[in-house]
This record gives C-alpha cells, sequence and structure tokens, in this order.
C-alpha cells in the first residue's frame, strides 16, 4: 500500500481579514501518515510586525510583547513549506486559514496553495451531522476528544485535537495511536487553566398555579400506576 501523508494544520491571526492588513502570529501542523500521527509536528510563532489587538489575544492569548523577537514570516517559509511538503492539508475551516497562508506566500513571491490539496474537515462535519454544530469544540464534545486544556485556541493544540476529530470523521480513530500531545509548555494557549466555583444547589419551586394544574392533570389519569399497588 502506497503511503498517504497528510498535514493537519492551524493558523492564529491577529484579525479575519489579511487583505485588509491582518497577519498569521502562529502556524501549527502535525503529521500523519496513512492517517495515523506520526509524531513530526511544525510550530513557529510569527512576529506579525504589526499590534495584535485586544480581541484577537482574548481569543488566542498572544501578545505583542510575546511575539516582538519571533522571526517574521519571510524568515521561516522555506521551513513550513519543506515540512507540508507536497501532502494533502487538513484543515478546520480551510478558507480562513488558505487566504491567510496564501497572502503571506503572495508577499514573499511564493506560489499559492492550490485547493485540490485541502480537506476541509468543517464541509465533512455539516456532511456527516447537518444541521449540528461544526466548530472544534462542538465536534470534541461530540466524539469524546478531551479539549479541556484549550482554555485558548493555539494553532498546534487545535490541530492535535483536529487529528483526532478528522479520525472520527473517517470513521473512528485507531485508538492507541494516537499518541498525540508532548510538551506545550511554550503554548501561551495553555498556560492557565479554567477554574470553575462551587456553585450551591438551587431549587426550584412550583407555584400555586402549577401545582393546581399538575392536580388537575393527575385527576383525569385513568387507573395510574403508582395507585396500582393501594387498589
Amino acid at each position: 500500500m502506497s503511503e498517504n501523508r497528510e498535514i493537519v494544520l492551524d493558523t492564529e491571526t491577529t484579525g479575519m481579514f489579511p487583505e485588509q492588513g491582518d497577519k498569521i502570529v502562529e502556524i501549527g501542523c502535525l503529521e500523519l501518515m496513512n492517517h495515523i500521527p506520526t509524531g513530526k509536528t511544525y510550530q513557529v510563532y510569527l512576529n506579525p510586525e504589526r499590534d495584535v489587538p485586544a480581541e484577537a489575544t482574548a481569543v488566542h492569548g498572544i501578545t505583542n510583547e510575546f511575539l516582538k523577537n519571533k522571526p517574521v514570516f519571510s524568515q521561516v517559509y522555506s521551513e513550513f513549506m519543506d515540512f507540508i511538503g507536497d501532502a494533502k492539508l487538513v484543515i478546520h475551516n480551510a478558507e480562513f486559514d488558505m487566504k491567510f497562508l496564501n497572502a503571506e506566500l503572495r508577499h514573499v513571491g511564493h506560489p499559492p496553495l492550490g485547493w485540490g490539496r485541502v480537506v476541509d474537515t468543517v464541509t465533512m462535519a455539516r456532511k456527516k451531522y447537518p444541521g449540528q454544530p461544526a466548530n472544534l469544540d462542538a465536534l470534541c464534545r461530540r466524539f469524546g476528544i478531551d479539549n479541556s486544556e484549550r482554555t485558548y485556541h493555539g494553532a498546534l493544540l487545535d490541530s492535535e485535537l483536529l487529528a483526532e476529530v478528522y479520525m472520527e470523521l473517517l470513521g473512528g480513530r485507531q485508538h492507541g495511536l494516537l499518541g498525540i500531545g508532548g510538551n506545550k509548555s511554550d503554548v501561551p494557549g495553555n498556560k492557565q487553566k479554567i477554574t470553575r466555583p462551587d456553585r450551591a444547589q438551587r431549587e426550584f419551586k412550583a407555584s400555586d398555579a402549577e401545582l393546581e394544574d399538575h392536580k388537575k392533570m393527575l385527576e383525569k389519569l385513568v387507573k395510574p400506576l403508582w395507585l396500582k399497588d393501594s387498589a
């Protein structure tokens, strides 16, 4: 059987619109061979040479201070292209990531990535579960995938989660073979945990009108089961 190499890929950005000057601040990739993670990953943080708006930082946790000494895309794009090679690209909501990647590639004079090599897992999910939520968190919940570390979006972490989602969308993970994870200590979004305080138990008492309606409804029942033993 010929080997089927795929790259699960995600990006984080300063905003939504590269045509308006938004840039990539993180790329995360994970290699699959015949749908099984090989353990090879690629991750890089990028200096966007512009500010990172507060609303973007609120999503991915990446700050201007963190990025100020990181490389720019022109310094790393060759190693990125070497990593992905000619593999199929597995991307969640591919239109978003592809427009950013191709905008960055155009800026360095490199040909764009072709759509013929892209698998969009949002499209897969919508075909398999029409009318159901298709975002990454919803799919993790559907498939019982632990995304508790996803306090923020993060390109490599999201690629790891997406690899598991992708296996499920294909028909089921090969349990024990998805040895993905590893050291995520340099990922800003993984340095915080969500702490939820204990809440006191709440009581929801029926009103007098509701109790009266309930009584009338019970009177209409014929031979209710709870009166069977007393009959």
